[in-house]
């Protein structure tokens, strides 16, 4: 007698998942353990769709330049020598000796003027769109303290050129600290008279200066995660008036990251096209007692100042532009962001660029005057 004992078991061995499968799955375990102890998931936090045109990504622009500008300056340390006897020499030998020492030192000085450029459009931008205001108003004073430290990062950048250009760009230093008085004691050569003011500076140009804005970035960034991006002042906002509307479209914010990485990689193509086409000189080593050179073209605007009214116009013109752009948020406190409905502010800050660009100009025609008591 037979009986129907079924289908007979498979005794093939279970499949395994493809190949490719597999290594994903590794990857993942490996990101996911990454994550687990640095955090980075927190990166994916909603971004709304209008923050990721040009416009509002000048921000990580300014970053991407600040990026570009450690990596160069990091190359550059190696071959730079910043005591007054051979700091211009180790300039030009960099240039003329030093393998891609040329194309290195073109693509920083771009990259210095793209940031303070992008930094600029950054702080336009902002203004624009009311994007000071509360309760942005903290992180809209670390980006002034941000645009101030660049300023000073490319004065003191001037300097270590040891040129004629960076020797009266000192003199001017060394002036205005004696304007100052007591509080100018740092900008003079006799606080620390067993160290060349020229050290000095240069560890203002390397580490401090470059670490206070790496410091204030990661605060910055800290801040817009904490408050957000600020609404777009012609699009609907929330109840709260202050965010956009939970209807417009979000990306996650490591998606605006590749597009800042996309933008940042451009700029360096553009930056290396005029590192090549157009590298920074290397002026003659400086002649004590002559004023002859303008200062780098950020600063054509104060010392236009400074032949109507001496070194003080220098001072109080750069005092007096700080404190505007600090006072900003405090005396425009309406919510409205619309431009059109901010007329008498944006009034202000228009008159504010004419003068600025008036004041550039009348330098760009004006011969170089003798002011420094060298």
């Amino acid at each position: 007698m037979t009986t129907n004992a079924g289908p007979a078991p498979s005794t093939s061995a279970p499949s395994s998942p493809p190949p490719d499968a597999a290594r994903r799955s590794r990857g993942r375990v490996v990101l996911d353990a990454i994550d687990e102890r640095l955090g980075i998931s927190a990166l994916e936090y909603p971004v709304p769709g209008h923050a990721n045109n040009l416009a509002w990504s000048l921000g990580g622009i300014t970053a991407a330049s600040l990026g570009i500008l450690i990596v160069t300056g990091i190359l550059l340390v190696q071959f730079y020598s910043p005591v007054p006897e051979a700091a211009n020499a180790s300039v030009r030998h960099i240039v003329t000796d030093v393998w891609g020492g040329r194309f290195v030192r073109g693509v920083h000085f771009w990259a210095a003027q793209a940031m303070y450029v992008t930094a600029l459009l950054h702080l336009g931008r902002v203004f624009v769109t009311g994007s000071y205001k509360r309760p942005r108003e903290g992180n809209y004073l670390v980006g002034v303290a941000m645009l101030g430290l660049v300023t000073l990062a490319i004065f003191t950048g001037t300097v270590l050129k040891w040129d004629q250009e960076g020797f009266e760009a000192l003199g001017h230093n060394i002036e205005i600290g004696n304007l100052l008085g007591g509080v100018g004691s740092w900008f003079s050569p006799q606080f620390a008279d067993q160290v060349p003011i020229l050290v000095r500076l240069y560890a203002a140009h390397t580490v401090i200066v470059p670490g206070l804005i790496i410091v204030l970035a990661v605060l910055h960034g800290l801040l817009v995660k904490k408050h957000k991006i600020s609404p777009h002042p012609a699009l609907p906002t929330d109840a709260s008036g202050t965010q956009a509307p939970t209807e417009e479209p979000t990306a996650p914010f490591t998606h605006h990251l590749r597009r800042i990485a996309a933008f940042g990689v451009a700029l360096f193509g553009i930056i290396g096209i005029l590192a090549v086409l157009l590298p920074p000189g290397v002026g003659a080593p400086s002649v004590e007692g002559i004023e002859i050179t303008r200062p780098p073209w950020m600063f054509w605007w104060v010392f236009t100042l400074e032949n109507w009214v001496g070194l003080a116009g220098i001072l109080w013109g750069e005092l007096a532009f700080f404190a505007i752009l600090v006072a900003l948020p405090f005396i425009d406190r309406s919510p409205q962001r619309l431009w059109r409905k901010r007329p008498v502010v944006i009034i202000g800050g228009v008159l504010l660029v004419a003068i600025v660009a008036v004041l550039t100009i009348l330098m760009a025609v004006t011969p170089a005057k003798q002011h420094l008591g060298m």
